[in-house]
């Protein structure tokens, strides 16, 4: 889950050719949308903070958790792709540093996911012990686990480039993608094998929670208003989910679009770009923010500027 090679790919090859008002332009696109979705999380956010009834619910915190995982995502993804424009080139050491970030954010959205649809499940099937099972400690001990998983993922990366590379590298410049700055055929093979694990694992536990929440809903009436909901719900995970996962398909995409329409690739990369990055981000809002009630009845209060109406 590469949060930075493909927009930095797109700008780094494709960028000369475009002119400066379409270079200005999609930077002002991709800056006023990602402002947007921002602004969005953090009245979520801001909502999730001044009610402490959303502090005593796992359910709440982990989505709490995604939005504040999307909003450092999609920063540091928007700001790479500004800093291929105007930059091109920045301090190998930053970009280490910045790439690590990006991995860490990009890793942790289907781990929790996954654990999202894991909540669902237990409260729609074992409603009896959800109290037991989903508390507010294990709640944060698991989202502990997410990011030890992360790091687990990037920290040998770190490890591999120190032993292996020279140390005049992190004080020279470079153009800032993952590809680049983790070059070694170990951290390429180490990255698709533990993708591959984290992918099948979290597309498992997507089909296993949504066919036990269908099976409880077709064995019970009384519960078939409240498992629907929780369907779509892990649906709408395995949509974002699915978005994420077009990231792993960007060097055959990019072949088969400039073979399909070689006149048109710069405008159709920048399409895919905001498909893959910036969609799956404008997703988690939705899922919890708008379509819970509860939620829902706080958020209209914040998200519409009427901050300064309830204050009074």
């Amino acid at each position: 889950m590469n949060s930075s090679s493909f927009n930095i790919n797109m700008s780094s090859s494709l960028a000369y050719r475009e002119s400066p008002i379409a270079a200005v332009a999609k930077n002002v696109i991709i800056l006023a949308i990602g402002i947007t979705i921002n602004y969005i999380n953090g009245t979520v956010i801001h909502t999730f903070r001044k009610h402490q009834i959303f502090y005593m619910n796992p359910r709440y915190i982990l989505f709490i958790h995604l939005v504040v995982n999307d909003m450092i995502q999609l920063t540091i993804t928007i700001s790479l792709f500004i800093f291929s424009y105007v930059f091109n080139k920045i301090n190998a050491s930053i970009c280490c540093f910045i790439i690590t970030f990006a991995v860490f954010t990009t890793l942790n959205t289907p781990l929790n996911l996954a654990l999202m649809a894991v909540e669902c499940y237990i409260a729609v099937c074992l409603p009896l012990r959800h109290a037991e099972l989903c508390t507010i400690k294990r709640t944060y001990f698991v989202i502990g686990c997410v990011w030890v998983l992360s790091a687990a993922s990037i920290l040998p990366d770190i490890f591999i480039i120190l032993a292996t590379e020279p140390l005049w590298l992190f004080y020279s410049t470079i153009f800032c993608q993952r590809d680049t700055l983790f070059r070694n055929p170990i951290s390429i093979q180490k990255r698709d094998v533990s993708h591959m694990i984290c992918l099948c694992g979290v597309w498992f536990t997507l089909f296993f929670t949504y066919f036990k929440i269908f099976c409880a809903a077709q064995a019970a009436n009384s519960v078939q208003g409240k498992a629907k909901k929780a369907r779509n719900t892990i649906l709408l995970h395995g949509f974002q989910l699915l978005l994420c996962m077009l990231m792993y398909i960007y060097p055959l995409a990019k072949t088969f679009l400039v073979f399909l329409a070689p006149a048109n690739t710069v405008q159709i990369l920048f399409v895919w770009y905001i498909l893959v990055q910036i969609l799956p981000r404008f997703v988690s809002p939705i899922v919890y923010g708008l379509r819970d009630s509860t939620f829902k009845r706080y958020l209209k209060k914040y998200l519409l500027c009427t901050i300064r109406a309830a204050n009074k």
